[in-house]
């Protein structure tokens, strides 16, 4: 399904792809996920939409970091899934070990519901230990599917694998438990409605094993996908009520705001744009209908420009090919043309006033300067940067309006690489980069106080506001980036002066006073201040809050917070020791290791200043044989030499903070 040169060229999925089909009478919709982990938002967008997941694992490398970021969207989403170990046919496909893992690491109640005939070059089906019969997968493509008894030599691993099936589905189905305590048969049918139940349930993923390159497998996938994922009626999908909450906040919506919706076409329209693309036709919107149905030519509202919006043409999506159809219903996934909407915006019937829940959006960690070859395509290359940040919410860019340089942002170098290679490519931009940097955050390590008064007079009513309190850092582990507590007694400050000087403090931790970096991890109470009856007001007390801040910050020990990659390194058992000693030299710490045969896994947490430049390491120490993969973990305290350096590259380069950029021409080493 991969339809970009850019896709076929690298063999990576970068964007997401939708598709249809028909199996056993019934329609599927598809959406085809990149694996990489820097076009995560990709499977967010998918996650957010579908009514169950098929979670892919390699059949030889195993439960991979990537695997494990997937891992968690579906958990965050609440998905089903079926789990397919694929690539059984590739040299060092170790089924057994994969299923551990995916036990073991991720940490899911999985069982398998088939066994491999064959391994590597010798695989040539499967075992179905619920019906107890082999599958032989014939012809070129694999499409002859050959039934027959299993074979002799599996007879009774099939019945140690079915077992083992059995013991875990009892320790989450009591329908099952009951009829196995009691000592019933176990029948194909009673396996599989229990396979169903406590896979819908979220407590059992099923696994299925193959071979996709060779259409091995892919057929009791897709009835897997029929047997024991959930159809759209039993999902329940909810909206938010507008006139009891509001979506865009970051509070928990009240219960009595969620609003169950119905599978019922004839119910008032509900659906969601969860992705959009440009094209040479204009812009074109992914929806996933949830309630009632859409016509061609109807007009709905988006709930989230309060607008009046008509759906000029609708059609299904196969890959880069679209179907024109006169109508869609709810469960289907359409793309509508014409529709000048954003990612997220929920349409509604205008008389239902309801909204859906916003999408989780990381935060970038990697950004690097743009410098454009021909000055007179500059505002052509900002248009461009805003449809593609349009498209990705994790890719962003910025314009320095004092030095005019543009920085770019996005979840990693490969993902930055994509987009600067798609301006050369699809819009004849050529465009160079500056050293990636880090985005690093600001933060605290001790508790500091404060006593700040801000006064200012230029004639007629003054600046006057006065505040009491001291700021500390946040406990480690928590999810919060910025606290503000009020503990002021009696009537010092009113509450309009206390909302103003959390405003301030907010304000000013969007730009730290080490960088200009966002500062995380603070907490600051107010305890007492003053204000005067005239001087006074609220702009007043936001500035007194900033330069409180400002002064405070170096008392309280202002440090950098930096980004820390899980790394995980699949090499050559014999140059296992090389990659181990190069991370450790990159202030890697391992996390783990283990050796498969020819095959060693490296794992390991590296700050991610230390990464750039990896792969080309890599590739020189084991012969290209090697493979790296990162995923964002988490932030923490700098060293007090990364420290040093950080600031010192800081001061010495022209550039300066989050919202400015190094000139690729300057040969600027900042970092952020």
């Amino acid at each position: 399904m991969d339809s970009m040169e850019l896709e076929k060229e690298k063999g990576i999925t970068i964007k997401s792809a939708a598709t249809y089909t028909q199996w056993q009478d019934l329609f599927i919709n598809i959406i085809d996920t990149p694996g990489h982990v820097d076009f995560t938002i990709e499977v967010e967008r998918a996650l957010k939409v579908l009514d169950g997941a098929i979670l892919l694992v390699c059949g030889a490398s195993g439960v991979q970091s990537q695997t494990l970021t997937v891992d968690r969207q579906m958990r965050r989403y609440k998905v089903p899934r079926v789990a397919f170990i694929n690539k059984l046919d590739r040299l060092g496909a170790q089924p057994m070990r994969v299923i551990e893992q995916i036990n073991d690491q991720l940490g899911l109640n999985a069982a398998l519901v088939q066994i491999p005939i064959g391994l590597e070059e010798n695989f040539e089906g499967v075992v179905d230990v619920v019906e107890r019969r082999a599958l032989y997968f014939r012809g070129k493509d694999g499409g002859q599917v050959e039934h027959a008894d299993v074979p002799e030599d599996l007879k009774e691993r099939c019945e140690e694998v079915r077992e083992q099936l059995v013991e875990k589905l009892i320790d989450v189905d009591n329908e099952l438990a009951d009829s196995y305590l009691e000592g019933e048969t176990i029948t194909a049918e009673m396996l599989k409605r229990a396979i169903r139940r406590a896979t819908i349930g979220l407590q059992f993923a099923p696994v299925c094993l193959g071979s996709a390159f060779k259409n091995k497998g892919v057929q009791p996938l897709l009835d897997a996908v029929i047997d024991y994922l959930p159809d759209p009626r039993q999902r329940v999908n909810y909206a938010y009520d507008l006139t009891k909450f509001d979506p865009t906040s970051d509070q928990e919506p009240p219960e009595d705001a969620l609003v169950p919706l119905e599978m019922d076409p004839k119910a008032p329209f509900v659906g969601l744009a969860f992705k959009i693309t440009e094209t040479r036709f204009g812009q074109l919107t992914w929806m996933r209908v949830y309630q009632g149905a859409l016509k061609k030519g109807q007009q709905v509202m988006n709930m989230n420009a309060r607008a009046k919006t008509r759906m000029p043409r609708l059609a299904r999506m196969h890959a880069d090919n679209l179907e024109d159809v006169e109508a869609v219903q709810a469960g289907d996934i359409c793309a509508v043309f014409g529709v000048d909407c954003s990612s997220g915006d929920a349409f509604s019937d205008r008389s239902a006033n309801l909204a859906m829940s916003k999408m989780h959006v990381p935060d970038t960690v990697v950004s690097m300067g743009l410098l454009i070859k021909e000055k007179n395509k500059v505002d052509s290359l900002l248009k461009v940067l805003a449809k593609y940040s349009r498209e990705d919410p994790t890719f962003r860019f910025n314009l320095e309006q004092e030095s005019g340089q543009i920085q770019i942002s996005g979840m990693g170098e490969l993902h930055l690489e994509i987009y600067c290679e798609r301006l050369r490519r699809e819009e004849n931009i050529e465009v160079t980069t500056g050293k990636p940097y880090v985005k690093y955050r600001e933060t605290v390590t001790k508790p500091v106080r404060f006593d700040y008064t801000f006064k200012k007079q230029s004639g007629g009513a003054g600046q006057y506001a006065k505040i009491i309190g001291y700021m500390e850092p946040i406990p480690e582990g928590s999810k919060e980036t910025f606290e503000f507590q009020n503990k002021t007694v009696g009537q010092n400050l009113t509450s309009g002066f206390v909302s103003a000087t959390k405003k301030g403090f907010e304000e000013a931790c969007l730009r730290g006073p080490l960088l200009g970096n966002p500062v995380w991890g603070v907490r600051f109470v107010l305890e007492d201040g003053a204000y005067h009856q005239v001087d006074s007001n609220e702009l007043a007390f936001r500035v007194c809050a900033a330069k409180a801040f400002a002064e405070a910050f170096s008392g309280a020990g202002g440090t950098l917070l930096q980004p820390i990659m899980k790394v995980e390194v699949m090499t050559p058992a014999q140059t296992m020791s090389t990659i181990l000693s190069s991370l450790q030299q990159r202030e890697g710490r391992i996390t783990g290791h283990e050796v498969t045969g020819n095959v060693a896994i490296v794992r390991a947490e590296v700050p991610l200043g230390e990464m750039f430049g990896y792969t080309a390491e890599l590739r020189s120490n084991t012969a290209g044989r090697g493979e790296a993969s990162m995923e964002y973990s988490h932030h923490q305290l700098v060293e007090d030499g990364t420290l040093y350096k950080v600031l010192k590259e800081y001061t010495g380069s022209s550039g300066g903070s989050d919202n400015s950029s190094s000139s690729a021409s300057s040969g600027s080493k900042k970092k952020k």
